[in-house]
């Protein structure tokens, strides 16, 4: 995909939340990139590091208090809300109050703060797993005209996610000018936090992953995804969503791309999802329960997930923004780069990254 696009240039600022996470760090440094000038919103106690160097306006706040939404949003033009509490686990009645209050009350409060401040255009972060899915055949490619589906198990995460469209239909219904891009599982660089599937790079090329399951999902190149929001702003139609996705894989496809580009030997175990789902609903439920911030790899939310084999349809991006996907081969050559980089690949055993790539 052609980085260079151009799109119009506000004179005043373009608001940005969740620019600490993995997609919003991106966004605001391809942003600057092109000339914009860009508001970040961020809490005082978020780990800001993705910020440092960069010639931002920087508001604090907290989504929740909608007084401090519309303060830090006076004189934009434009928003882009990126930020979620991204969840795999049930958790406990707090962690699932803070994912509801944090994903719908906080996109409420943004939507709302456009209105009142009359920034315009406002694209929201969705995610595919408010998507919905054929029953008899979860793996055959979703659409966005497919709803999600709310009568099995789903994770608080999921249902905060499909909850958080509404808000952005309402608002729309309304009249203003509201489009969601749809992620899917995000891979690529400048990814400080790091994501789940950054962190599980990262365990791979240090020799800490010594197992895994088989299953499918689709991932999207960060860069894709970044550009799949700028052609929302730019040409989307309001009250519409798009699927942003580069390739359907299997664990299997991920794992030999992490061995061919961190020189690190796949796991030989490979555990039946089964047997690790029956095996994740004991120690998850304990660990949601009692320790909700323990990080947890194989949750029975993401088994599920992985077990349906999910497949994306991408064809209206395609078809009426322009969308044209790239590589997740790529995305992961430049998440193994940056982190590789930053110094947290300590593995003796993994290859530095090769200056110029691996094309």
């Amino acid at each position: 995909m052609d980085d260079s696009q151009t799109y119009p240039i506000s004179d005043n600022p373009v608001f940005v939340t969740g620019s600490s996470g993995h997609v919003g760090a991106n966004l605001i440094r391809r942003l600057l990139r092109d000339g914009q000038r860009v508001r970040v919103f961020v809490r005082q106690q978020s780990k800001n590091e993705s910020l440092q160097h960069l010639d931002v306006e920087v508001a604090y706040g907290d989504l929740r208090n909608l007084r401090e939404v519309r303060k830090a949003m006076e004189g934009c033009q434009g928003v882009y809300h990126v930020a979620a509490k991204v969840s795999t686990i049930k958790g406990n009645r707090t962690h699932r109050r803070e994912i509801f209050d944090c994903n719908v009350m906080g996109t409420r409060n943004v939507l709302q703060a456009a209105k009142e401040t009359e920034a315009g255009r406002t694209v929201v972060t969705g995610s595919f797993s408010a998507v919905g899915y054929n029953l008899e055949n979860p793996s055959l490619p979703s659409n966005e005209m497919m709803p999600f589906y709310p009568m099995e198990r789903t994770m608080p995460y999921e249902r905060s996610k499909s909850f958080t469209e509404h808000e952005c239909w309402r608002a729309a219904a309304t009249g203003q000018e509201v489009i969601v891009a749809t992620s899917c599982a995000v891979v690529g660089g400048a990814d400080f936090v790091p994501s789940r599937l950054g962190k599980t790079l990262c365990d791979y090329a240090n020799g800490k992953l010594r197992a895994y399951i088989e299953g499918g999902f689709e991932f999207v190149n960060v860069h894709d995804l970044v550009q799949g929001h700028i052609l929302c702003m730019q040409k989307g139609r309001s009250g519409e969503k798009y699927i942003f996705s580069t390739e359907y894989k299997k664990i299997s496809e991920i794992i030999g791309l992490f061995e061919e580009i961190t020189g690190v030997r796949r796991p030989q175990r490979q555990f039946p999802a089964f047997l690790m789902l029956a095996f994740s609903e004991v120690v998850s439920g304990y660990l949601s329960q009692f320790h909700p911030d323990f990080p947890q790899r194989f949750t029975p939310g993401a088994i599920r997930l992985l077990k349906k084999c999910r497949h994306a349809d991408t064809s209206k991006a395609r078809q009426e923004l322009g969308y044209q996907p790239t590589s997740i081969r790529r995305a992961i050559i430049d998440a193994y780069t940056f982190h590789h980089a930053r110094g947290v690949i300590t593995n003796p055993s993994a290859k530095p990254p090769r200056s110029g790539g691996y094309d």
